[in-house]
Protein backbone atom coordinates (compact mmCIF):
# COMPACT_ATOMS: atom_id res chain seq x y z
CA UNK A 1 0.00 0.00 0.00
CA UNK A 2 1.35 3.80 -0.55
CA UNK A 3 -0.17 5.81 1.59
CA UNK A 4 -0.02 9.41 0.64
CA UNK A 5 -0.26 12.66 2.33
CA UNK A 6 -0.80 15.92 0.06
CA UNK A 7 0.21 19.50 2.01
CA UNK A 8 -1.41 22.52 0.02
CA UNK A 9 -2.72 21.16 -3.14
CA UNK A 10 -6.43 21.77 -4.62
CA UNK A 11 -8.64 18.75 -6.29
CA UNK A 12 -7.33 19.38 -9.53
CA UNK A 13 -3.66 18.56 -8.63
CA UNK A 14 -5.08 15.48 -6.38
CA UNK A 15 -6.51 14.08 -9.44
CA UNK A 16 -3.41 14.59 -11.79
CA UNK A 17 -1.80 13.31 -9.37
CA UNK A 18 -4.13 9.97 -8.84
CA UNK A 19 -4.21 9.33 -12.45
CA UNK A 20 -0.28 9.49 -12.82
CA UNK A 21 0.31 6.93 -10.06
CA UNK A 22 -2.78 4.73 -11.63
CA UNK A 23 -0.94 4.39 -14.87
CA UNK A 24 2.62 3.74 -13.26
CA UNK A 25 1.36 1.03 -10.58
CA UNK A 26 -1.08 -0.92 -12.95
CA UNK A 27 -4.53 -2.24 -11.73
CA UNK A 28 -3.27 -4.07 -9.19
CA UNK A 29 -1.52 -1.65 -6.79
CA UNK A 30 -3.91 -0.48 -4.09
CA UNK A 31 -4.07 2.67 -3.40
CA UNK A 32 -4.84 4.34 0.61
CA UNK A 33 -6.27 7.64 0.03
CA UNK A 34 -8.62 10.50 1.11
CA UNK A 35 -11.62 9.61 -0.91
CA UNK A 36 -13.47 12.90 -1.21
CA UNK A 37 -12.77 16.62 -1.90
CA UNK A 38 -14.05 17.79 1.38
CA UNK A 39 -12.05 14.58 3.33
CA UNK A 40 -8.86 16.36 1.40
CA UNK A 41 -9.24 19.96 2.61
CA UNK A 42 -10.18 18.77 5.78
CA UNK A 43 -7.19 17.12 5.80
CA UNK A 44 -5.24 20.13 4.42
CA UNK A 45 -6.35 22.14 7.28
CA UNK A 46 -5.16 20.03 9.74
CA UNK A 47 -1.56 19.69 8.15
CA UNK A 48 -1.21 23.67 8.02
CA UNK A 49 -2.29 23.89 11.83
CA UNK A 50 0.07 21.08 13.70
CA UNK A 51 -1.00 20.21 17.34
CA UNK A 52 2.01 21.60 19.38
CA UNK A 53 3.92 18.65 20.73
CA UNK A 54 4.69 17.70 24.37
CA UNK A 55 7.88 16.52 25.63
CA UNK A 56 7.41 13.19 25.44
CA UNK A 57 5.95 14.04 21.58
CA UNK A 58 2.44 13.24 22.13
CA UNK A 59 0.13 16.32 20.48
CA UNK A 60 -1.44 18.96 22.95
CA UNK A 61 -3.64 21.46 22.67
CA UNK A 62 -2.69 25.39 22.56
CA UNK A 63 -4.59 26.89 25.63
CA UNK A 64 -3.92 29.82 26.93
CA UNK A 65 -3.79 30.26 31.00
CA UNK A 66 -4.30 33.54 32.56
CA UNK A 67 -2.85 34.67 35.23
CA UNK A 68 -4.66 35.81 38.98
CA UNK A 69 -3.45 38.80 39.82
CA UNK A 70 -1.80 40.02 42.50
CA UNK A 71 -3.95 40.80 45.53
CA UNK A 72 -3.67 44.88 46.05
CA UNK A 73 -1.72 45.40 49.18
CA UNK A 74 -1.78 48.48 50.97
CA UNK A 75 -0.07 49.68 54.09
CA UNK A 76 -1.06 52.95 56.38
CA UNK A 77 0.80 53.41 58.97
CA UNK A 78 -0.71 55.64 61.90
CA UNK A 79 1.10 58.02 64.20
CA UNK A 80 -0.50 59.21 67.98
CA UNK A 81 1.30 61.40 70.45
CA UNK A 82 -0.14 63.47 73.74
CA UNK A 83 -1.11 66.75 74.60
CA UNK A 84 0.03 69.78 72.39
CA UNK A 85 -0.68 73.08 74.05
CA UNK A 86 0.62 75.81 71.25
CA UNK A 87 0.11 78.65 73.59
CA UNK A 88 0.13 79.31 77.67
CA UNK A 89 -2.53 79.43 80.09
CA UNK A 90 -4.12 82.72 81.63
CA UNK A 91 -1.59 84.42 83.95
CA UNK A 92 1.61 82.35 83.04
CA UNK A 93 4.82 84.78 82.54
CA UNK A 94 5.90 85.73 79.44
CA UNK A 95 9.50 84.62 80.57
CA UNK A 96 10.36 80.82 78.97
CA UNK A 97 6.95 80.57 78.03
CA UNK A 98 5.67 78.56 74.34
CA UNK A 99 4.74 82.43 73.43
CA UNK A 100 8.50 83.90 74.14
CA UNK A 101 9.97 81.05 72.40
CA UNK A 102 7.32 81.19 69.50
CA UNK A 103 8.38 85.16 69.23
CA UNK A 104 12.03 84.90 69.27
CA UNK A 105 12.62 81.29 67.01
CA UNK A 106 13.82 82.22 63.82
CA UNK A 107 12.29 79.32 62.21
CA UNK A 108 8.68 78.84 63.53
CA UNK A 109 9.05 75.20 62.90
CA UNK A 110 11.24 75.09 65.50
CA UNK A 111 8.91 72.97 68.21
CA UNK A 112 8.46 69.78 66.05
CA UNK A 113 11.28 70.08 64.46
CA UNK A 114 12.99 66.73 65.90
CA UNK A 115 9.66 64.63 65.31
CA UNK A 116 8.29 65.86 62.29
CA UNK A 117 10.29 63.53 59.89
CA UNK A 118 8.24 61.21 61.85
CA UNK A 119 5.43 62.21 61.09
CA UNK A 120 5.87 63.30 57.55
CA UNK A 121 6.88 59.89 56.41
CA UNK A 122 3.39 58.18 58.33
CA UNK A 123 0.47 58.63 56.20
CA UNK A 124 -1.76 59.77 59.35
CA UNK A 125 -0.85 62.15 62.38
CA UNK A 126 -3.09 62.74 65.40
CA UNK A 127 -2.29 64.51 68.37
CA UNK A 128 -4.60 66.12 70.97
CA UNK A 129 -5.29 69.64 70.88
CA UNK A 130 -5.91 70.93 74.48
CA UNK A 131 -6.15 74.61 73.81
CA UNK A 132 -7.76 76.97 71.85
CA UNK A 133 -6.89 79.36 69.28
CA UNK A 134 -8.67 82.13 69.24
CA UNK A 135 -8.69 86.21 69.81
CA UNK A 136 -10.70 85.95 72.36
CA UNK A 137 -9.13 87.51 75.43
CA UNK A 138 -12.03 87.13 78.44
CA UNK A 139 -12.30 82.94 79.49
CA UNK A 140 -16.18 81.75 79.79
CA UNK A 141 -14.89 79.16 82.30
CA UNK A 142 -13.42 79.62 85.56
CA UNK A 143 -10.99 77.35 86.89
CA UNK A 144 -7.24 76.74 87.67
CA UNK A 145 -5.62 76.93 84.29
CA UNK A 146 -7.32 78.12 80.91
CA UNK A 147 -5.03 77.98 78.15
CA UNK A 148 -5.07 79.73 74.34
CA UNK A 149 -3.33 80.09 71.96
CA UNK A 150 -2.56 83.07 68.92
CA UNK A 151 -4.52 81.95 65.41
CA UNK A 152 -1.31 82.22 63.56
CA UNK A 153 0.00 79.00 65.54
CA UNK A 154 -2.45 76.80 63.57
CA UNK A 155 0.11 76.67 60.75
CA UNK A 156 2.45 74.83 63.13
CA UNK A 157 0.05 71.54 62.73
CA UNK A 158 0.57 71.17 58.79
CA UNK A 159 3.72 72.33 58.74
CA UNK A 160 4.83 69.64 61.30
CA UNK A 161 2.74 66.77 59.44
CA UNK A 162 0.11 66.69 61.88
CA UNK A 163 -2.87 65.73 59.79
CA UNK A 164 -5.72 65.63 62.53
CA UNK A 165 -6.18 66.73 66.41
CA UNK A 166 -9.11 65.68 69.11
CA UNK A 167 -10.61 68.75 70.48
CA UNK A 168 -12.98 66.55 72.94
CA UNK A 169 -10.91 67.68 76.62
CA UNK A 170 -11.89 69.69 79.03
CA UNK A 171 -10.22 72.38 77.86
CA UNK A 172 -12.37 73.16 74.44
CA UNK A 173 -14.64 75.54 75.62
CA UNK A 174 -12.34 77.69 78.37
CA UNK A 175 -13.31 80.99 76.11
CA UNK A 176 -16.59 79.84 75.37
CA UNK A 177 -18.37 78.54 71.85
CA UNK A 178 -16.93 81.44 69.59
CA UNK A 179 -13.64 80.40 70.71
CA UNK A 180 -14.30 77.09 69.43
CA UNK A 181 -15.89 77.78 66.46
CA UNK A 182 -12.55 79.94 65.69
CA UNK A 183 -10.46 77.38 66.09
CA UNK A 184 -12.27 75.05 64.11
CA UNK A 185 -12.48 77.56 60.92
CA UNK A 186 -8.37 77.99 61.78
CA UNK A 187 -7.76 74.24 61.63
CA UNK A 188 -10.46 74.26 58.61
CA UNK A 189 -8.67 76.64 56.92
CA UNK A 190 -5.41 74.78 57.26
CA UNK A 191 -6.89 71.42 56.31
CA UNK A 192 -6.32 69.95 59.57
CA UNK A 193 -8.72 67.22 60.56
CA UNK A 194 -10.60 67.48 63.90
CA UNK A 195 -13.25 65.51 66.23
CA UNK A 196 -14.95 66.49 69.56
CA UNK A 197 -17.89 65.04 71.31
CA UNK A 198 -20.68 64.36 68.44
CA UNK A 199 -18.77 65.86 65.52
CA UNK A 200 -16.59 63.57 63.91
CA UNK A 201 -13.55 64.00 61.29
CA UNK A 202 -12.49 62.39 58.56
CA UNK A 203 -8.93 61.94 56.67
CA UNK A 204 -8.33 59.70 53.42
CA UNK A 205 -4.60 58.24 53.30
CA UNK A 206 -3.59 55.99 49.90
CA UNK A 207 -7.81 55.80 49.55
CA UNK A 208 -8.33 54.51 52.60
CA UNK A 209 -11.02 56.29 54.40
CA UNK A 210 -9.81 57.08 58.12
CA UNK A 211 -12.49 58.20 61.03
CA UNK A 212 -12.08 59.93 63.82
CA UNK A 213 -14.00 60.44 67.17
CA UNK A 214 -13.00 62.09 70.04
CA UNK A 215 -14.90 62.52 73.45
CA UNK A 216 -14.17 64.28 76.76
CA UNK A 217 -15.30 61.45 78.81
CA UNK A 218 -14.60 64.05 81.98
CA UNK A 219 -17.86 66.04 80.93
CA UNK A 220 -20.35 63.26 79.34
CA UNK A 221 -19.04 60.59 81.62
CA UNK A 222 -21.93 57.59 81.05
CA UNK A 223 -23.05 59.11 77.88
CA UNK A 224 -19.42 58.54 76.39
CA UNK A 225 -20.05 55.48 75.21
CA UNK A 226 -23.16 56.77 73.29
CA UNK A 227 -21.45 59.35 71.38
CA UNK A 228 -18.73 57.01 70.79
CA UNK A 229 -21.40 54.83 69.10
CA UNK A 230 -22.77 57.16 67.32
CA UNK A 231 -19.86 58.25 65.71
CA UNK A 232 -18.77 55.38 64.88
CA UNK A 233 -22.07 54.28 63.09
CA UNK A 234 -22.24 58.09 60.99
CA UNK A 235 -18.40 57.05 59.82
CA UNK A 236 -19.06 53.44 59.06
CA UNK A 237 -22.24 55.26 57.07
CA UNK A 238 -19.78 57.41 55.21
CA UNK A 239 -17.16 55.06 54.40
CA UNK A 240 -14.80 54.40 57.13
CA UNK A 241 -12.44 51.78 56.83
CA UNK A 242 -10.41 52.57 60.05
CA UNK A 243 -11.90 54.02 63.49
CA UNK A 244 -9.61 55.99 65.90
CA UNK A 245 -11.70 57.21 69.12
CA UNK A 246 -10.01 59.84 71.28
CA UNK A 247 -10.85 59.81 74.94
CA UNK A 248 -10.05 62.22 77.82
CA UNK A 249 -10.38 60.68 80.37
CA UNK A 250 -9.09 59.50 84.28
CA UNK A 251 -6.84 60.99 86.97
CA UNK A 252 -4.02 63.67 85.94
CA UNK A 253 -0.48 62.26 87.37
CA UNK A 254 -1.85 58.88 87.68
CA UNK A 255 0.32 56.30 85.78
CA UNK A 256 -2.43 53.78 85.87
CA UNK A 257 -5.97 53.53 84.45
CA UNK A 258 -8.67 53.62 86.61
CA UNK A 259 -12.25 50.65 86.26
CA UNK A 260 -14.09 53.47 83.91
CA UNK A 261 -11.33 54.19 81.54
CA UNK A 262 -10.68 50.17 81.20
CA UNK A 263 -14.22 49.85 81.04
CA UNK A 264 -15.06 52.97 78.26
CA UNK A 265 -11.77 51.45 76.44
CA UNK A 266 -13.08 47.93 75.84
CA UNK A 267 -16.93 49.12 75.50
CA UNK A 268 -14.92 51.36 72.43
CA UNK A 269 -13.30 48.02 71.09
CA UNK A 270 -16.82 45.99 71.21
CA UNK A 271 -18.56 49.00 69.21
CA UNK A 272 -16.30 48.63 66.18
CA UNK A 273 -13.33 50.74 66.83
CA UNK A 274 -9.74 50.19 65.49
CA UNK A 275 -7.94 51.96 67.89
CA UNK A 276 -8.35 54.12 71.20
CA UNK A 277 -5.79 56.82 72.44
CA UNK A 278 -6.26 58.41 75.93
CA UNK A 279 -5.31 61.41 77.31
CA UNK A 280 -5.23 63.88 79.64
CA UNK A 281 -3.54 62.55 82.95
CA UNK A 282 -0.15 64.66 81.51
CA UNK A 283 1.99 61.66 82.21
CA UNK A 284 2.44 57.74 80.83
CA UNK A 285 -0.07 55.11 81.26
CA UNK A 286 -0.13 51.68 79.69
CA UNK A 287 -0.99 49.89 76.63
CA UNK A 288 -3.65 46.88 76.60
CA UNK A 289 -3.89 44.94 73.89
CA UNK A 290 -8.04 43.86 73.54
CA UNK A 291 -9.64 41.69 71.10
CA UNK A 292 -6.16 42.44 69.12
CA UNK A 293 -6.99 45.92 68.81
CA UNK A 294 -4.84 48.36 71.25
CA UNK A 295 -6.27 50.98 73.48
CA UNK A 296 -3.31 53.32 74.99
CA UNK A 297 -4.71 54.72 78.20
CA UNK A 298 -2.68 58.50 78.43
CA UNK A 299 0.10 59.38 75.66
CA UNK A 300 1.13 61.73 78.17
CA UNK A 301 1.93 65.15 77.41
CA UNK A 302 3.74 66.29 73.90
CA UNK A 303 4.24 69.76 72.95
CA UNK A 304 3.26 71.09 76.00
CA UNK A 305 2.92 74.99 76.38
CA UNK A 306 1.24 75.44 79.80
CA UNK A 307 3.96 73.94 81.71
CA UNK A 308 7.25 75.87 81.58
CA UNK A 309 9.41 72.57 83.47
CA UNK A 310 7.21 69.74 83.91
CA UNK A 311 8.90 66.75 86.50
CA UNK A 312 7.99 63.97 84.53
CA UNK A 313 8.81 64.80 80.64
CA UNK A 314 8.39 61.30 79.34
CA UNK A 315 6.36 60.75 76.49
CA UNK A 316 6.44 58.62 73.50
CA UNK A 317 4.74 58.62 69.34
CA UNK A 318 2.91 55.64 68.90
CA UNK A 319 2.91 53.82 65.51
CA UNK A 320 0.60 51.13 64.45
CA UNK A 321 0.66 50.06 60.62
CA UNK A 322 -2.78 48.56 59.31
CA UNK A 323 -2.91 46.19 56.08
CA UNK A 324 -5.15 46.22 53.66
CA UNK A 325 -5.29 43.07 51.35
CA UNK A 326 -8.04 44.04 48.28
CA UNK A 327 -9.85 46.32 50.69
CA UNK A 328 -9.84 43.60 53.90
CA UNK A 329 -8.01 45.08 56.61
CA UNK A 330 -5.84 42.49 58.27
CA UNK A 331 -5.56 41.15 61.32
CA UNK A 332 -2.04 42.20 62.41
CA UNK A 333 -0.28 44.05 65.02
CA UNK A 334 2.56 46.23 63.41
CA UNK A 335 2.90 48.60 66.64
CA UNK A 336 5.94 50.18 68.29
CA UNK A 337 5.94 52.68 70.59
CA UNK A 338 9.58 55.81 70.16
CA UNK A 339 10.57 56.87 73.07
CA UNK A 340 10.83 61.16 73.61
CA UNK A 341 10.90 64.01 75.70
CA UNK A 342 8.80 66.79 75.96
CA UNK A 343 12.08 68.86 75.35
CA UNK A 344 15.39 69.09 73.61
CA UNK A 345 17.08 69.74 76.85
CA UNK A 346 17.04 68.59 80.39
CA UNK A 347 17.04 71.80 82.83
CA UNK A 348 13.43 73.17 81.52
CA UNK A 349 10.95 72.67 78.86
CA UNK A 350 11.53 74.23 75.58
CA UNK A 351 8.28 72.42 74.16
CA UNK A 352 10.65 70.47 71.42
CA UNK A 353 9.48 67.06 71.50
CA UNK A 354 12.79 64.72 71.14
CA UNK A 355 12.96 61.39 70.65
CA UNK A 356 15.19 59.45 73.07
CA UNK A 357 18.56 57.90 72.75
CA UNK A 358 20.55 54.77 74.06
CA UNK A 359 20.27 54.23 77.42
CA UNK A 360 17.17 57.06 77.86
CA UNK A 361 15.02 55.19 75.32
CA UNK A 362 15.39 52.02 77.04
CA UNK A 363 14.46 53.62 80.44
CA UNK A 364 11.72 54.91 78.77
CA UNK A 365 10.41 51.96 77.22
CA UNK A 366 10.97 49.97 80.54
CA UNK A 367 8.57 52.29 82.05
CA UNK A 368 6.01 52.28 79.26
CA UNK A 369 6.60 47.98 80.17
CA UNK A 370 5.90 48.74 83.77
CA UNK A 371 2.66 50.32 83.38
CA UNK A 372 1.13 47.97 80.91
CA UNK A 373 2.66 44.47 82.32
CA UNK A 374 -0.75 43.93 84.13
CA UNK A 375 -2.28 44.20 81.01
CA UNK A 376 -0.07 41.61 79.05
CA UNK A 377 2.22 43.90 76.69
CA UNK A 378 5.41 44.40 76.71
CA UNK A 379 7.96 45.92 73.99
CA UNK A 380 11.31 45.13 73.16
CA UNK A 381 14.54 47.92 73.50
CA UNK A 382 13.60 49.03 69.53
CA UNK A 383 10.04 49.88 71.27
CA UNK A 384 8.85 46.74 69.36
CA UNK A 385 5.84 44.66 70.59
CA UNK A 386 7.15 41.23 71.85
Amino acid sequence: MILMRVKKYGIAVWALLAAVLLAACGDNTEIDMLSTGESMSQGVLLEEYPLEESPDGTAVSEETTEEEPEPEKVTITISAAGDVVLGNYLGQDYAWSFDQTYDQAEDKGFFFENVRDIFIEDDFTVVNLECILTTEETPRIEKTYMIKGKPEYAKLLPAAGIEAVSMGNNHRLDYGETASDQTRELLTEQGTVFAYDNLVGMYEAQGIPIGLISVNVLRYADGSAKLVEEGIESLRQDGAELILVCCHWGIEGDHYPDDNQKELGRKCIDLGADLVLGSHPHVLQGIEEYNGKFILYSMGNFCFGANRNPTDKDTMIFQQTFTFVDGEKQQDKEIRVIPCSVSSILERNDFRPTPARGDEAVRIINRINEFSSEMGVSFDENGRLQ
